[in-house]
């Protein structure tokens, strides 16, 4: 049975005249009659009484009719929440960051700037388990609008967002600090840069992290490089932070991260600056994304970076 049955049953019900329903419901007369003969096999019963004029409902028609005018109105219901639904699903902005970015920027600066403005972006929740190549892989294929990442030229996969086919804002600078646990005392356990008898025990980054390039050039670039042994290794800082926070080692996490940590003496510094690294927080979008919002959100962006003010602390 097709909906579009029950429609014209409602309209040769109300007119009683086969020609008139036909007109209003924009379809030739006999193809009009096909659809109410259709109709009355699908149930089984004859729901018209054609003899009588002007058209009589048979008492199985009376009742039909009553069941058709709910289904027909739960029917027009239903798609006009679905159109809602897919209207507020157009005009939201799908967002996409790591589980740290998550912690440290979505909560606290993106969200609110972007309700103070009536704008929906939505967090795609999944890619905060996302590693790297997923956010680039998710941004060239549309799956989001908009993906905020860690950057620094060792980053070789987050290269491919540096050509022409996509743009980025600068929202912050970063930097990857050295962090231990501490001791009964309240001092680091383990302190860079170790020795080759004795290596320090190290919390590291797997392979498809942001963050295990970036390190590793930086340790190859030092003329006093790190003792370390590889305890662990895990994709998100969180992951490293809750390691180094349970003694195993010590580890490279975004300050942001570690702030607290450090601030209430759970975790502290491994080594001083000539041991820390610069990175960048970019956001990206793809040029060539044409949702209605995007080019506004994002000149919203500019604006709001370009006026001084901290993005978070």
């Amino acid at each position: 049975m097709e909906l579009r049955w029950l429609e014209d049953y409602i309209a040769l019900a109300r007119t009683r005249h086969f020609s008139r329903a036909a007109e209003e419901r924009n379809v030739t007369q006999p193809t009009f009659s096909r659809r109410i003969k259709l109709l009355e096999e699908e149930m089984g019963v004859t729901l018209i009484d054609r003899n009588a004029l002007p058209l009589k409902l048979t008492p199985a028609g009376e009742v039909f009719l009553a069941s058709a005018e709910q289904i027909s109105r739960i029917a027009r219901e239903t798609r006009a929440r679905c159109g809602a639904i897919r209207e507020q699903e157009q005009n939201r902005l799908i967002f996409a960051t790591t589980q740290t970015l998550y912690l440290s920027f979505y909560k606290s600066w993106l969200q609110p700037l972007s309700r103070s403005h009536e704008i929906d972006v939505d967090l795609n929740l999944k890619s905060t388990s996302w590693v790297g190549t997923d956010f680039v892989r998710a941004l060239s294929q549309g799956e989001c609008d908009l993906a905020l990442c860690y950057w620094h030229p060792a980053i070789e996969f987050i290269r491919e967002l540096d050509d022409s086919r996509f743009e980025h804002l600068v929202i912050a600078e970063e930097v990857l600090i050295p962090v231990s646990p501490v001791d009964e005392q309240g001092q680091p356990e383990f302190v860079l840069p170790g020795e080759a008898r004795n290596p320090l025990p190290y919390i590291g980054y797997h392979d498809s992290s942001f963050m295990r390039p970036v390190i590793q050039q930086f340790m190859q670039q030092q003329l006093n490089p790190p003792q370390l042994v590889t305890m662990n290794e895990n994709v998100h800082s969180v992951s490293v932070k809750a390691m180094i926070k349970e003694g195993f080692g010590l580890g490279w996490l975004p300050q942001r991260l570690a702030l607290d940590s450090l601030k209430y003496n759970n975790l502290a510094l491994a080594g001083g600056k000539a041991w820390q690294i610069p990175i960048q927080i970019r956001l990206y979008r793809l040029r060539d994304n044409r949702h209605r919002h995007l080019s506004n959100f994002w000149a919203l962006l500019e604006a709001e970076l370009s006026s001084g003010r901290p993005v978070v602390a």
